[in-house]
């Protein structure tokens, strides 16, 4: 998972971020954006034609083969079409 990605499923509070504080136990946080990761992000906003921009940083971090977990999937269902075996999760 990006970093900048926390700043949309992170609220700051101790108690609300719990459960979000449990799943990132099992994620891998990435520090760093490297320039081919943000033209991969882009490129994949430019093709579904939706998403954030932190919605397509997710989904580019995620290929090859990884699944993204999520509570609202539309978007990320539309970048994850044109991504490289990622797959999107209701959670």
């Amino acid at each position: 998972m990006p970093s900048p990605a926390l700043i949309e499923c992170l609220q700051g509070d101790p108690a609300p971020d719990a459960p979000a504080n449990r799943l990132l136990k099992a994620c891998q946080v990435v520090e760093s954006i490297t320039e081919p990761l943000a033209r991969r992000a882009a490129a994949l906003r430019t093709y579904a034609r939706t998403g954030s921009a932190v919605d397509a940083l997710v989904i580019a971090a995620a290929e090859p083969g990884g699944t993204v977990l999520t509570s609202d999937p539309a978007d990320l269902n539309a970048l994850a079409a044109y991504a490289d075996d990622v797959g999107v999760e209701r959670v």
